[in-house]
This record gives C-alpha cells, sequence and structure tokens, in this order.
C-alpha cells in the first residue's frame, strides 16, 4: 500500500492547506504571461518571481506549494529551441524554486522546524494546456489513452527524477486523461499522486462526465492519495465533493478558482464577481468531507492565509 504524504495531518485530523494560484498571482505582480508556456515561461525568462511567490504562499499558511510545471511540457520547450539536456534542466528547477522557498521559509522561522515539512507537488497539467486553446476546460482531445499516455510520459519521467514528495495531475478535464495517468503512474511505483478534475457543474467534469466516475478510477489506484477538484467555481464544491464521497474513501481535495466571470468581450476578469472571503467556504468544504483544500486561479496568498485561519481555528 502506498504512504499517504499526508498522513501526518491527517491522521490527527488536521487539513492540509494548499497554495493558491501561481500563474494569475504572476500576473497580478506584473509579470507578462500572455504566451503558450504561460507560468513555465518564467521559468526561462524570471524563476526568481516564481520562488517569490511560492515563499508568500508558505508565509500564508500553506502546506504544499504546486510547482510551476503545469504548463511546461517537452514539445512546448523544444519549439522555444531547447534541446533534451535544457528542457530537463527547466523541470528540475521547477521544483528547485519550490524546494529553496521551503528552505528559505524555514530558514526565517526557525519555529517552523518543530512542524512538519512543508509538501512539494510536481504539477502535471492536461494536454490541453499545451495546447493554449482552451481544451484543457472540454477534454476534447481525440487522442486515445494510449496516446495520452506517450505525451505525460516524458514530463512525468523527468519530474519523477526531482525531489518533489507527489505528483499533482491537476485540471484534468475528461476520464481518458485520467485513465491515461493513472495507468502511467505505474511505471513510477514509487511516486503517490493527486487527481484534480475540472468540472463544469455539480455532477460532471468539463468534458460532461460523471465526477462519481472520475473519483471510482481513482479510487482503483493505490498511488492515488487523494481525489478532487480543482480550477472550478466555487458553487459547485459542496455537491461535488458529495459526489466523490459516495464512491471512494480517499481523502477529498478542492481548490477551486475565485469564481470570477470573464468578460471576453473586454478580455479581463469582472470585479466583484468572485468569493470575496474563503473563510467560511473552507468551513463548508471541511464539513463536506475535503481534507486538502486551497485555491487555483485568481486566488491570492491572502485567501490561503484566510483559509489556513479558518481551518486552524475550528
Amino acid at each position: 500500500m502506498m504512504q499517504n504524504p499526508f498522513a501526518p495531518w491527517l491522521d490527527h485530523g488536521e487539513a492540509v492547506i494548499l497554495d493558491g494560484a501561481l500563474a494569475t498571482e504572476l500576473e497580478r505582480r506584473g509579470a507578462d504571461l500572455r504566451d503558450a508556456l504561460w507560468s513555465a515561461r518564467l521559468l526561462i525568462d524570471a524563476p526568481e518571481l516564481i520562488r517569490a511567490v511560492h515563499l508568500d504562499y508558505l508565509r500564508a499558511g500553506a502546506d504544499v506549494l504546486i510547482t510551476a510545471s503545469y504548463q511546461a511540457s517537452i514539445d512546448g520547450f523544444r519549439q522555444r529551441g531547447l534541446n533534451e539536456a535544457q528542457v530537463a534542466t527547466l523541470f528540475r528547477l521547477s521544483v528547485q524554486l519550490a524546494a529553496e522557498a521551503v528552505e528559505e521559509y524555514l530558514a526565517a522561522f526557525p519555529a517552523a522546524r518543530r512542524l512538519r515539512r512543508p509538501l512539494i507537488a510536481a504539477s502535471i497539467g492536461p494536454y490541453g494546456a499545451y495546447l493554449a486553446d482552451g481544451s484543457e476546460y472540454r477534454g476534447d482531445y481525440g487522442l486515445s489513452v494510449e496516446a495520452l499516455m506517450d505525451w505525460h510520459r516524458p514530463r512525468m519521467a523527468a519530474l519523477a527524477q526531482t525531489e518533489a514528495d507527489l505528483f499533482a495531475c491537476e485540471t484534468i478535464p475528461c476520464l481518458a486523461e485520467a485513465e491515461a495517468l493513472v495507468r502511467l503512474l505505474r511505471e513510477f511505483p514509487y511516486m503517490p499522486a493527486w487527481l484534480s478534475f475540472s468540472c463544469r457543474d455539480g455532477a460532471t467534469l468539463s468534458s460532461g462526465e460523471s465526477m462519481a466516475d472520475a473519483a471510482r478510477l481513482a479510487d482503483a489506484s493505490d498511488q492515488i492519495v487523494a481525489v478532487g477538484v480543482n480550477c472550478t467555481p466555487p458553487r459547485y464544491i459542496e455537491t461535488l465533493l458529495s459526489e466523490a464521497r459516495c464512491v471512494t474513501t480517499k481523502p477529498l481535495l478542492c481548490y477551486p478558482n475565485s469564481g470570477e466571470r470573464w468578460d471576453a468581450t473586454a478580455r479581463c476578469w469582472v470585479e466583484g464577481t468572485g468569493v470575496a472571503d474563503f473563510a467560511e467556504p473552507a468551513r463548508r468544504w471541511y464539513a463536506a468531507g475535503a481534507r486538502l483544500i486551497g485555491g487555483c486561479c485568481r486566488t491570492t496568498p491572502a485567501d490561503i492565509a484566510a483559509i489556513a485561519h479558518s481551518l486552524r481555528s475550528m
């Protein structure tokens, strides 16, 4: 049986606090991410900004950092003219930046050394993120499970050789890609992972397939140590957790986006349309069964601080 890296928290009935958005937080700080590589672009151009965001999430109370490898891919980097060795270096760097932030945090707050060491989750984003055409929120790739395995394999192999504690297979929109990742994990039997889906309502994935079926697929894998939802509006989280809880006993996770509405005409987020305070919703998600809780797009260190304070004060 795969050892759950979250056991030190879960065995004591404590919530695990995940970090928040990376790319939109980098944009909020002035980074230009209008690029197919999105946040992975800064692994090349400004890695120090990624490290700074990681550190701020630790200061906010995060127990887990998710690396800047979500939109990083072998094909995407090669299209920038990078060779195989350079690509491997960037994958290692994505984990190294998180590890450096952990060390800086622990050095600045010696008391934290007596507590649980923050974990590093190597982000495995969906195939659609590489396409950069929105298909990561539809799942209509037209690829077989085997083809998706072939595409994900080099990145997973590279990240498996780093000091990451686990894989974060996240924003997965369809069952075919989830099956590909679950099957591929067997090639890295020492690596645990969480499996997190993007959803379009309170019962279905972005593809229209059942959340219950997705959780059932995750439940069958010993290497999956948590299953849940991310990059999904907060209003759907409780019902999605309920769907998952009916078919799995694995720890549930959620890290929704801010819930803000995107104005496609003005190409901007509509201020005031999202969740203003995550403290009370985080308690509801915990009550609904989630034990790993954080934020996704448009959430900030302040939001994670609110979640951490709310759950740790219970």
